[in-house]
């Protein structure tokens, strides 16, 4: 059974960081992209950061260009995202996900798996 289970969100005060892990099991993911989603109350599920299945390229929402780090260790199944300088506007749900394609991608179609999701509140 595949499974994708996100963790490391919390509350925490703007300008403060997080990090969020994302450790997938069932079967290997290196050689898929790995995305992050978030989905605020009341809002649409959007692109938050994307990497290809070496690592070597990454895509960043503009909302957290320059704040966000997506990252991942294929060793061990995990992709991770740091996020720092967080804002109240970055508050929401949080979902990991693997696609289809070994490239980034910031289309939820391509996305074939997805977690359960870790709640992230930044207070102001």
């Amino acid at each position: 059974q595949v499974q994708l289970v996100e963790s490391g969100g919390g509350l925490v005060q703007a300008g403060g960081s997080l990090r969020l892990s994302c450790v997938a099991s069932g079967r290997t993911f290196s050689g898929d992209g790995m995305g992050w989603f978030r989905q605020a109350p009341g809002k649409e599920r959007e692109f938050v950061a994307a990497i290809s299945s070496s690592g070597g390229s990454t895509s960043y929402a503009d909302s957290v260009k320059g704040r966000f780090t997506i990252s991942r260790d294929n060793a061990k199944n995990t992709v991770y995202l740091q996020m720092n300088s967080l804002k109240p506007e970055d508050t929401a749900v949080y979902y990991c996900a693997a696609s289809r394609v070994p490239y980034r991608t910031r289309h939820p179609g391509d996305y074939n798996y997805w977690g359960q999701g870790t709640p992230v509140t930044v207070s102001s």
